[in-house]
């Protein structure tokens, strides 16, 4: 899976106050996304690091003070897997209450708090601190903040003594049903910024060539399990928001670990199968809606399809400018949900039957495509709503956070293209 990057050195720039971080990306072939359609001046009034900069260092001086905790810190009798195995439990799965001793029993929507979680909480944590902890150093240059980035992914993809094995073969088990599933692959999209934090951080010292290395490897063992276990083909071929993160997870290690082939076969799953089997002519996601909770995986599933576009787009091949002859593109995508998160009361459905009233969020989407379409109202819309939420839900279906690794400022430096 690995071989060489579509980007093999580039420049990256970004104004902190007055003085600029200039990255030059050597040593290992790690791509870094130029993001062709952000090419040109940013909207008016647009400043990521201007806006983010207090949230940032505010977080990231917390998380220097928290050690690294990875899965081997807790389990679970349930799991059939060993230490180093990451395990979870089926959201929406309970006990049978005609049968408690039975396999559990579906409560979609419903999730169920009793469920084993340490190991996706701890994942969460390394997905909320190493982006922060990244955004600190790109924007101070401060080596501390990407220093104490490195002791959480070497504690996690390195150390024989505390890493995870690159595979979810236990992931989202049911209690008397299944060990695992292939639904379980959704857990590590909250990978994705962490590998996007990792990009960022290759020009500091934090990290040796062969530690960067040693990462890359891990996520190419990883997509290798993902792309061909029967765990990995069935989360493949699911028709809902599973189906797009699989995609954006594969887009993002592909690229991070030099896989040509398996980002043009992602680009081509989001023009072939994504849009055509989710979008409706409205630009809504009917098998979302028909969900229990229709507004808030809608929005999920829109920030997945939107953070592929941002990770794969260059500017042969734009996926935000891609449509269906019938019209079906990603315009349609964020103007249908756009128009719900700046009136929520409009929505035409039912509330959705937990955390209603946590959404809508600073969503990704609005910020990628604000760029993408230079549309001014979905930047100043994204601006307005929350950044960061307490409630632990959220958190999990809430994956971008640090845009200030995504997207530059209107004084960024522009990126070269990828070669071909």
């Amino acid at each position: 899976m690995t071989g060489r990057s579509l980007v093999s050195r580039r420049d990256f720039c970004v104004t902190a106050s007055a003085s600029c971080l200039a990255a030059a990306l050597t040593g290992l072939d790690f791509a870094f996304p130029p993001h062709p359609q952000n090419k040109k001046k940013s909207p008016e009034g647009l400043d990521v690091v201007a806006l983010d900069r207090a949230r940032i260092l505010n977080a990231a001086q917390r998380y220097l003070q928290e050690s690294p905790i990875t899965i081997t810190a807790s389990g679970s009798s349930r799991s059939a897997g060993g230490r180093h195995d990451y395990f979870s439990e089926g959201d929406y799965w309970w006990p049978d209450p005609n049968n408690p001793d039975g396999p559990y029993i579906q409560r979609d929507g419903m999730s169920n708090p009793n469920n084993f979680k340490e190991h996706r909480r701890a994942l969460l944590r390394l997905s909320v601190q190493v982006p922060a902890l990244a955004a600190a150093w790109l924007l101070t240059g401060n080596e501390q903040y990407a220093a104490h980035a490195a002791r959480h992914l070497r504690a996690w993809f390195l150390h024989e003594s505390t890493r995870m094995n690159p595979n979810l073969q236990y992931a989202q088990a049911i209690q008397g049903r299944v060990t695992g599933r292939g639904t379980g692959i959704i857990d590590t999209i909250h990978l994705v910024e962490v590998v996007r934090a990792i990009q960022v951080l290759k020009s500091s010292t934090a990290l040796t060539k062969t530690e960067l290395g040693g990462i890359q490897k891990w996520f190419a063992d990883y997509l290798q399990w993902m792309t061909t276990h029967p765990y990995g083909i069935a989360e493949r071929e699911a028709k809902n928001n599973h189906g797009t993160c699989w995609v954006m997870q594969v887009a993002a290690f592909a690229q991070f670990t030099g896989s040509l082939e398996l980002t043009a076969y992602a680009r081509d799953r989001l023009k072939s199968v994504l849009i055509p089997g989710q979008l409706a002519s409205d630009g809504s996601f009917p098998l979302e809606l028909k969900r229990t909770k229709p507004y808030g995986y809608s929005l999920f599933n829109l920030d997945a399809m939107a953070t592929i576009c941002q990770i794969l787009s260059t500017s042969q091949d734009n996926l935000w400018n891609f449509g269906l002859p019938d019209g079906r593109g990603m315009r349609k995508a964020v103007a249908f949900m756009a128009a719900y998160i700046r009136n929520k009361k409009s929505w035409p459905l039912p509330p959705d039957v937990m955390y209603d009233k946590e959404w809508p969020m600073r969503h990704c989407a609005l910020l990628f495509a604000g760029l993408a379409f230079d549309r001014s109202d979905y930047i100043n819309l994204w601006k307005s709503l929350p950044a960061d939420s307490t409630v632990e839900e959220i958190i999990r279906n809430f994956f971008i956070r640090q845009p200030a690794l995504w997207v530059g400022t209107k004084s960024e430096v522009d990126a070269s293209e990828p070669s071909a």
